[in-house]
């Protein structure tokens, strides 16, 4: 039909065969020359027992087309256009680091844009459109981005793990069937899987060539590798919808949550590589030193008392800390975890003169001050339930189970997001706050807005009160914490500072934990905190020295009670502080390096200045060596 698309930057490239009106990604990989070969001699042969013409995979999988996999658009009209035969007719915007197709098939009234970006970096981008040209409504059950992998991928790992034990490797041989990681938790998830990864066979942190890809997208999600009998292999991300949840009406469109796609000949650390450089590329990354926090949690709990909050803030000041922040237990009736959630106003039986007191004498220590928030969720037990319990999202005729006491606030309802909305925007006008803590400590299993499934627009909803209020407050950084590491993507991390990488501070936890979350996320985001000696989550013990040096390889805080620290401990730990700060730099900058270590007891990595003119390496034992 037209000439093939071929976009190159750095060791990757991507070649699109338009030979036909069903256009397909030839090759994305390694870099294939200035110039690209003829996509038209990689045509399969027609099988026995198949179809009469050969049959490919394409930009969008569909079973118009032979494909027997996975269907990159799935929906009806009540019943009817189940099947669409979407056709090229429109090449636009095309040069070295972009393009944009557009499908269309007339009779079943539907168009898809697909646009395809390529960085500089290698990042490859990919956005999908479906557009309702019908006259009726079109329900759609699931879209998907797919890319094809290459016959020499065929080992996977992804990550899954649990509540103070996110993001855990797992991997396996690539074999006929298809390989699935759902979200269905109403945010990213503690299992969820940052990323769907394939490579070349043993594939490690500095060799062999790898595939990623990961869903910038804070909602019901899957990842996927779907491998045929043919030979041919896609690996997938796509917003996981449930029944009906999406109906667009004529002229309507959906967007599906963007896919980035990574290529690495140089193994796990390239991948990660990209997604840093990529991420620390973005006009609104954090351009400060990142700021030594202390988080008053593990030191207080609910116990709110002024002159205990002055002597801690105190404390933290004389070891160099420069952000303090003050956790769950400031607002209307919340002396415990079982009520008051939705009512943010300061507790003036806990607070009588306001928190001013204590934002000013923390400024005045030289710290910035932070603020703990739950804005999505609603106790049952507070004012604001009391008054509306028709903001508590989920089915029209009953309460989902409770979770922590709490049910999910419904965003998706415009009087209940401006309630939220106008709530922080005072808290953040009346005091002087430099950084929220954001917390959501549940799983949005039953979201329903109206009767109907609402996850995606709970979602949408969410993302829009950050963007308010970021465009509101520009100076007030946020931090997503949910439950600890719940929720952990790059459609969050567009709208916050850094996230919250697990609720336990146990530092042999927190090596395997950082470790993985830093495959996409670069160090300087990831929030690593030092805690007391006995662990608050596991109960284990561990030195101050392993402690403070697994929480430099991210942006340290401590999460302790430190006035009870004697004076050799104080001066300890004022050191790692200030070793930190000599070292933030290239910790934040630097590429992220780890040793493929032949001891699987002993776990070695740093960060190597872009120069290659310093470095920072770790050598850590993490079990009793054979």
């Amino acid at each position: 039909m037209t000439q093939p698309i071929y976009l190159r930057s750095g060791s990757t490239s991507i070649l699109l065969d338009l030979g036909s009106d069903d256009p397909r990604i030839v090759h994305w990989g390694a870099d294939l020359g200035e110039v690209p070969p003829d996509p038209g001699v990689v045509v399969p042969p027609v099988a026995h027992s198949a179809f009469d013409v050969p049959v490919q995979p394409s930009v969008l999988p569909q079973a118009s087309r032979g494909w027997r996999g996975r269907a990159g658009l799935r929906g009806h009209r009540e019943g009817t256009a189940f099947s669409p035969r979407l056709s090229l007719v429109e090449v636009a915007a095309v040069d070295p680091a972009h393009c944009t197709l557009l499908l269309r098939d007339e009779a079943c009234g539907l168009e898809v844009r697909i646009e395809y970006t390529l960085d500089a970096h290698g990042m490859l981008e990919v956005d999908q459109t479906v557009i309702n040209t019908g006259s009726s409504a079109y329900s759609i059950e699931g879209m998907t981005i797919q890319v094809p992998l290459p016959a020499q991928a065929t080992e996977a790992l992804d990550l899954t793990g649990r509540w103070s034990g996110e993001r855990h490797p797992q991997r396996h041989v690539i074999q006929q069937g298809t390989w699935v990681r759902s979200g269905r938790h109403g945010r990213t998830g503690h299992d969820a899987t940052l990323a769907m990864v394939a490579g070349t066979p043993g594939f490690a942190s500095r060799t062999g060539e790898v595939w990623a890809l990961h869903l910038g997208w804070s909602g019901n999600h899957e990842s996927f590798i779907d491998a045929l009998p043919s030979g041919d292999v896609m690996v997938g991300v796509g917003e996981l919808l449930e029944p009906g949840e999406i109906l667009l009406a004529a002229g309507e469109s959906y967007r599906s949550p963007r896919a980035f796609c990574v290529y690495s000949p140089h193994g796990l650390d390239g991948v990660g590589d990209v997604f840093h450089e990529w991420m620390r590329s973005r006009p609104g990354h954090p351009a400060t030193p990142r700021p030594v926090i202390l988080n008053t949690w593990e030191a207080v709990y609910f116990e709110h008392d002024l002159p205990t909050l002055l002597e801690l803030a105190d404390a933290a000041a004389d070891l160099g800390v420069e952000r303090f922040v003050l956790d769950d237990g400031w607002f209307l009736g919340r002396r415990h975890d079982r009520a008051g959630l939705g009512d943010w106003y300061v507790d003036d039986t806990v607070w009588p003169d306001g928190l001013g007191p204590l934002i000013e004498h923390v400024h005045a220590r030289g710290m910035q001050f932070g603020l703990w928030v739950e804005p999505e969720m609603i106790n049952e037990d507070s004012a604001l339930a009391r008054e509306h319990p028709e903001w508590i999202s989920g089915p029209a005729d009953r309460t989902p189970l409770g979770w922590r006491s709490q049910q999910v606030l419904d965003l998706a309802e415009p009087e209940a997001w401006r309630h939220v909305f106008e709530r922080l925007d005072s808290i953040l006008h009346d005091n002087r706050i430099d950084y929220l803590k954001w917390d959501q400590n549940r799983d949005h299993l039953e979201a329903g807005h109206g009767g109907r499934a609402s996850t995606h627009d709970q979602t949408i909803a969410l993302y829009g009160l950050l963007d308010a209020l970021r465009e509101a407050h520009p100076s007030v950084e946020i931090e997503s914490c949910s439950s600890g590491g719940g929720r952990v993507d790059l459609g969050i991390l567009a709208r916050t500072d850094r996230v919250w990488a697990s609720d336990t501070n146990d530092a042999l936890e927190r090596q395997i934990i950082q470790r993985w979350t830093t495959l996409v996320v670069p160090p300087e985001l990831v929030g690593a905190h030092i805690g007391p000696e006995r662990s608050h989550t596991t109960g284990r013990t561990h030195d101050l020295a392993f402690r403070a040096i697994t929480a430099m390889f991210g942006h340290l805080g401590l999460e302790w009670d430190v006035r009870t620290l004697d004076e050799g401990d104080r001066e300890r730990l004022r050191g790692f502080i200030d070793y930190y700060k000599t070292r933030r730099a290239l910790i934040h900058s630097g590429r992220l390096v780890h040793v493929d270590h032949p001891d699987p007891a002993t776990t070695a990595y740093g960060v190597v200045d872009r120069s290659g003119d310093a470095a920072l390496f770790v050598v850590a034992t993490l079990a009793s060596s054979a």
